[in-house]
């Protein structure tokens, strides 16, 4: 006989600074009993079922309406079902979606001249999700580091800072130094080595093993909670590969595309990583696009067969993503984002101590820290925040993330703080 198994752990009333949490609705509980039941429990989801999108909002099965402060981690940019996105996602899906790399096709060539004129680079290798593009990177730079630097054979090492985030493949819980992310599953991969974040001192010490090919960083950490290096860490990072001759990897799947409101986050230090990895908002948040960015001495180490995808290049895919890069370009989101970041970061800075202990950001790459207490803790706030109509998420237990579409006009903006404020002060 098979167990009964319970309902999702979602509380019918949870109290959050003196007041009770909205529960879930019937129609809504049935959607996280169904998903309990049936789908893996890899996710502990805020507990709402979210219908419907248009720009910076989104609604629930029950019509409600909330401002979206996650952006899906920055997949979605440029707003929920931008009509632009949209539009060139009907019309190729109805011409032409996949032909495989076994054959050319009419779109692939022109997207990788847009992108690498775009960020100065020679070359583009298209994948589908940013953990591809991460292990693509790691790919050219190993196989770099054997033709190019002479490494020995299969004794390359890659360095990656600690608390990083690329995904939960084998390969990222190989090189991750958070617990959750790698207990119970080992063996992992050989060569990878941490260094610690924002430490340049120690970096130079491990740089210097020449069986070194690479440092993978991200410009500034998401999932660690929105951390922000020293100024001058980048060009400290581009300087000591100069030096000891390894590849920079920077990691802009989420910090890139507008989220720090530049195209690339490495741009706020006018510094150009060797190989940079692209994703989430390059498929503006309707279809899996990422894409690797390197120079000819590296990328053309990869030879026919040794790397590839089957929906990597597709002509859906390119598609959408020129247009949503023309939509971050072209319709003033890089400065926009700077300008709602300001007012968001000067409002967030302005919370009581006892409840946040820091605020920080960089463009639409806020976060805080609540200082947690036996009463209310982040997962608490981020519950009254979604009873006031805003949805964000915590990361690492205590930090919530505030990363909107770049999209989100000052309007808008201002009734996201109140909401903000206004729920984050009434744990004060």
């Amino acid at each position: 006989m098979l167990r009964k198994l319970p309902q999702v752990l979602v509380p019918t009333c949870t109290r959050t600074g003196g007041a009770l949490s909205a529960a879930p609705t019937p129609g809504q509980q049935a959607i996280f009993d169904k998903e309990f039941k049936y789908g893996a429990h890899n996710y502990g989801p805020l507990p709402v079922a979210l219908a419907r999108g248009k720009g910076v909002k989104v609604w629930d099965t029950d019509g409600k309406q909330y401002f979206d402060f996650l952006a899906a981690y920055s997949a979605v940019n440029q707003g929920h079902c931008h009509p632009r996105i949209v539009e060139t996602l009907k019309e190729q899906s109805e011409t032409l979606t996949l032909t495989s790399r076994a054959f050319y096709n009419n779109v692939l060539g022109e997207y990788e001249e847009y992108m690498t004129n775009l960020f100065g680079f020679d070359k583009l290798l298209p994948m589908n999700t940013g953990i591809e593009a991460c292990e693509t990177a790691v790919k050219l730079a190993r196989k770099w580091g054997y033709m190019v630097k002479g490494i020995p054979d299969n004794q390359a090492k890659v360095l990656f800072a600690e608390e990083n985030f690329w995904g939960r493949s084998i390969a990222a819980c190989s090189s991750s130094s958070d617990p959750t992310c790698y207990t119970g599953f080992g063996p992992f991969t050989p060569g990878f080595e941490l260094v610690p974040y924002n430490n340049l001192a120690v970096l130079e010490e491990r740089l210097a093993d020449p069986n070194v090919c690479a440092y993978m960083v991200e410009p500034i950490q998401g999932e660690a909670g929105v951390i922000i290096p020293d100024d001058g860490y980048l060009q400290g990072v581009r300087a000591l590969c100069d030096k000891h001759n390894v590849l920079w990897i920077a990691d802009e799947v989420q910090s890139g595309l507008g989220r720090t409101g530049k195209r690339s986050a490495c741009e706020w230090e006018g510094v150009k990583p060797d190989i940079i990895t692209l994703g989430k908002a390059l498929g503006g948040g309707v279809f899996p696009v990422s894409a690797v960015l390197t120079s000819d001495e590296v990328m053309l180490c990869i030879k026919p067969g040794e790397h590839g995808s089957t929906f990597g290049g597709n002509p859906l895919g390119c598609k959408i993503a020129m247009t949503a890069m023309d939509v971050l370009e072209n319709e003033g989101l890089y400065e926009n984002a700077q300008k709602m970041g300001e007012i968001l970061l000067g409002e967030l800075r302005k919370l009581p101590k006892d409840v946040v202990d820091v605020a920080r950001g960089r463009g639409l790459f806020c976060g805080v820290e609540i200082k947690e207490t036996e009463s209310f803790n982040a997962w608490e706030v981020c519950l009254k925040l979604r009873d006031a109509g805003l949805l964000a998420k915590p990361t690492h237990g205590h930090i919530i993330r505030f990363t909107p579409p770049v999209v989100i006009n000052e309007v808008e903006m201002n009734q996201c703080t109140e909401i903000i404020c206004s729920t984050i002060t009434s744990f004060h």
